[in-house]
């Protein structure tokens, strides 16, 4: 069951047990006014279609905690202490006054990144994204009418109108630019080699067949699976500096057999167990796991390759998928490939997959979304090499889109030509820096270079959290140099040659 809240939370509203205020000015108070928390709820009321129930948490002390593990990095456990301690963090998730006890488990916050999953994370970042470029358009002293995104033409109708039957249609012209490429977000596993995904699923299957034998508790011997020597054979290879290929290939061959020998015990001991094996839902999703992980690392052995379609890389996170991305630091990374789009320095993730997918396929697609959003076609788009195939160029041309980089065919014969052309590549590529420094602020200064979170639905929201989170941080950013503007705007600023001097206009 959901409630909604019936007032807004104002700042002066907020009580404090010890003397003074909350300061308007703080990072926290600011953050808050520029998400629209009432059309979130509207959203978030949704969610809940039953009346019955426990009161749930509301959507501003969810989505606000959410928030404030992104931004400053903390666990969950860290993140409510943080909350308990800090006012500025109580009112930013919609406490009406401070309060020295938790506001809530810290376990709450698995629920509320599944509650929060990536299709309600991305209308909530839509909205927050929209709301920010209306209100700079309002700010914006020097035009009354709303401005289009930076660096497109003046809002018109096209000069040139389509004929559909008997009637003519015109299009805006395009205007706006929209930068576009991708990346891979790595989850925190460990790097997969065979010997030791292989060493792990045996293991795991000698803790399961612990548990089983225990539950049938009839009398007679545990199945053999020589642990300790397959433990040695493992350590022999895993602490050899240079074991050589053959090396490999042969512990490979006696860890599959390990497992071989592990399954056939468990299958045998679930027979005779039935329902009453003892094993728990996370037990049974293992066993099935390495089962699928047992034949592909049989094929791959049998057929002397180490590629094989869905390789499952992790036992503990079977969704994560290898991702080849060639770069100097890691040729091959594990975690879900994300494209994104970046349109006046707010980011939309456009597709978000496990799977490793040509990024340069996402383009249409990324376009018609700037479309809806902005109604009218971009007037460029930036991106690199692989978004620029024979598809992509003739549906760009066909809407009269500029995509960055050089031109198909012999240059120009005009020099001036030349010199344009090459002008507009390089002021394409220094432009395009602003998605690659988009990735740095996330993986530098946020988690998008470690997903810790465990489960596929919850990596996939705290992925569109931390974008998120980004988004926040820009509009701040905005609002700072609206702030700066406008002061320097209404005073003039003269240099003396021992103090500064504002003389107001």
């Amino acid at each position: 069951m959901f409630r909604k809240m019936e007032n807004q939370l104002y700042l002066e509203e907020f009580n404090l047990p010890f003397e003074g205020k909350l300061r308007a000015d703080n990072r926290w108070v600011k953050l808050s006014n520029s998400i629209p928390w009432a059309t979130i709820e509207e959203r978030y009321a949704d969610l809940f279609p039953s009346h019955r129930g426990q009161k749930a948490k509301p959507v501003r002390m969810a989505l606000g905690a959410l928030i404030i593990k992104e931004k400053c990095g903390y666990t969950d456990r860290e993140t409510v202490e943080q909350i308990t301690e800090n006012p500025y963090l109580q009112f930013f998730i919609g406490l009406k006054e401070y309060q020295d006890r938790p506001p809530f488990d810290p376990s709450l916050m698995v629920h509320f990144r599944k509650r929060f999953g990536t299709e309600v994370l991305k209308d909530i970042n839509e909205e927050i994204c929209q709301a920010a470029r209306k209100a700079e358009e309002q700010k914006d002293d020097d035009d009354n009418k709303p401005e289009p995104p930076s660096g497109g033409h003046k809002t018109e109708e096209s000069n040139n109108p389509k004929r559909k039957g008997s009637s003519f249609i015109t299009y805006p012209v395009n205007q706006g630019k929209l930068i576009l490429d991708a990346t891979c977000t790595p989850a925190d596993i460990r790097f997969p080699t065979d010997i030791s995904l292989l060493n792990e699923a045996r293991e795991k299957l000698d803790d399961i067949i612990d548990i089983v034998h225990k539950t049938l508790g009839k009398p007679g011997k545990r199945p053999r699976t020589y642990r300790q020597i397959a433990r040695k054979a493992f350590l022999s290879i895993a602490k050899n500096k240079k074991p050589g290929k053959k090396g490999i290939r042969k512990a490979v061959g006696k860890q599959l057999r390990y497992v071989r020998r592990n399954l056939g015990a468990v299958d045998r001991l679930l027979a005779a167990a039935g329902d009453g094996h003892g094993l728990s839902q996370k037990h049974l999703e293992t066993l099935s796991t390495i089962r699928v992980l047992y034949k592909q690392q049989l094929s791959m052995y049998n057929n002397r390759t180490h590629k094989i379609p869905d390789r499952v890389v992790s036992i503990s996170q079977p969704h994560v998928r290898p991702i080849v991305r060639g770069k100097a630091a890691a040729d091959v990374e594990f975690g879900a490939k994300v494209a994104i789009s970046i349109v006046d320095g707010y980011t939309y993730i456009e597709t978000l997959s496990w799977d490793a997918f040509n990024e340069g396929t996402t383009l249409v697609e990324s376009i018609e979304s700037y479309r809806e959003r902005y109604g009218h076609y971009p007037a460029v788009v930036q991106a690199d090499k692989i978004y620029r195939n024979r598809k992509n160029l003739q549906y760009c041309e066909g809407h009269d889109i500029r995509l960055s980089g050089p031109r198909l065919g012999r240059p120009p014969a005009d020099k001036e030509k030349q010199k344009e052309q090459k002008r507009l590549e390089r002021q394409d590529a220094s432009e395009r820096n602003a998605v690659e420094g988009k990735f740095g602020e996330g993986k530098r200064r946020y988690g998008l270079a470690r997903i810790m979170a465990r489960l596929k639905e919850t990596a996939e929201s705290e992925i569109y959290l931390q974008f998120l989170v980004m988004n926040l941080e820009h509009r701040l950013r905005v609002l700072f140099s609206f702030f700066l503007r406008h002061l320097f705007r209404h005073n003039l600023l003269f240099v003396r040659p021992n103090f500064w001097c504002f003389i107001e206009n």
